[in-house]
């Protein structure tokens, strides 16, 4: 029996394989590292703080939360229970927990953004997953790499909202205050780090063609290199997104972000500059989870 059919998901013709099976009768995942090396948004265990660390390091991850309060500020609300007006039949407040599965990934791409997730609850969070990446990388600090992700993540109907308010919200100020030059480029020098890593997911409403998907994600923001005054940070965090699926496939409707749950900090020495940099570039980032 499909999850669709207990769901309301209809089968998608075309469809060769099944996107998404159960292992034993639970809902599990998968997640598959990237070939390349592209570098998305946020992530690593928080530790405890340290002095060298200064109210300036403080400042720029608090400045962080200015793009974060922008998409709160979109589509009518942020944070947990977001209804979203979600054309929900039930809520779900106890969905299946994330594991590791063998079940074969999507093989479509939008641009270098997975696409052509299942309609199903485990399609819905695969989206919100690789949407996270995509909305937290470093690339959206870029206009024009940012409007192309909003036109690969956001559903027609709202991309024009999220373009104008992120315009906004990625600002010559936002840039200052996180050690990059006005026009949001990385000084000379420098590696500039804005990561998002997906730790688990789960859906908390669903429909035939709405779903609300919580992602509670690990992130990493700030400028590597001998001398930055903005060190590259850690958090914890848990993104909102409720979608919709439109022309076959789940498109973002709302964004929203509230700090935690994490969890408490271990005793991991802290990196050399060098290190983290050597790190950023050696590791791509994720470009399918779930």
């Amino acid at each position: 029996m499909s999850l669709g059919d207990d769901n309301g998901y209809g089968n998608d013709s075309g469809r060769t394989d099944d996107g998404y099976s159960t292992i034993g009768g639970t809902r599990q995942t998968r997640t598959r590292l990237p070939d390349g090396e592209g570098g998305d948004s946020y992530g690593t265990p928080r530790r405890p703080a340290r002095k060298s660390r200064s109210l300036v390091t403080v400042v720029g991850v608090v400045v962080l939360l200015i793009a974060a309060i922008a998409f709160a500020n979109m589509g009518g609300g942020g944070g947990k229970g977001n209804d979203g007006g979600s054309g929900n039949s039930g809520s779900k407040p106890n969905s299946s927990s994330t594991a590791a599965t063998g079940t074969k990934p999507v093989t479509g791409k939008n641009g270098s953004i997975p696409s052509g997730f299942a309609h199903d609850e485990q399609g819905a969070q695969s989206a919100a997953a690789n949407y996270s990446v995509a909305l937290g990388s470093a690339d959206m600090f870029d206009k024009a790499k940012r409007d192309s992700i909003l036109n690969a993540v956001i559903a027609p109907s709202a991309v024009g909202g999220f373009r104008t308010t992120l315009d906004q919200a990625y600002s010559t100020g936002l840039f200052k205050n996180l050690g990059l030059n006005e026009d949001g480029s990385t000084p000379a020098g420098f590696t500039f780090i804005s990561r998002t890593t997906p730790i688990g997911t789960k859906v908390t409403k669903s429909s035939a063609t709405r779903a609300t998907v919580e992602v509670w994600c690990s992130g990493l923001i700030g400028l590597a290199g001998e001398g930055s005054t903005k060190p590259v940070t850690d958090g914890w965090f848990t993104i909102t997104m409720e979608l919709e699926w439109v022309n076959g496939d789940w498109k973002a409707v709302t964004h929203s972000q509230e700090d935690g749950p994490a969890p408490v900090g271990g005793d991991t020495r802290a990196s050399s500059a060098d290190e983290i940099a050597g790190a950023v570039d050696g590791f791509g980032g994720f470009t399918y989870a779930r």
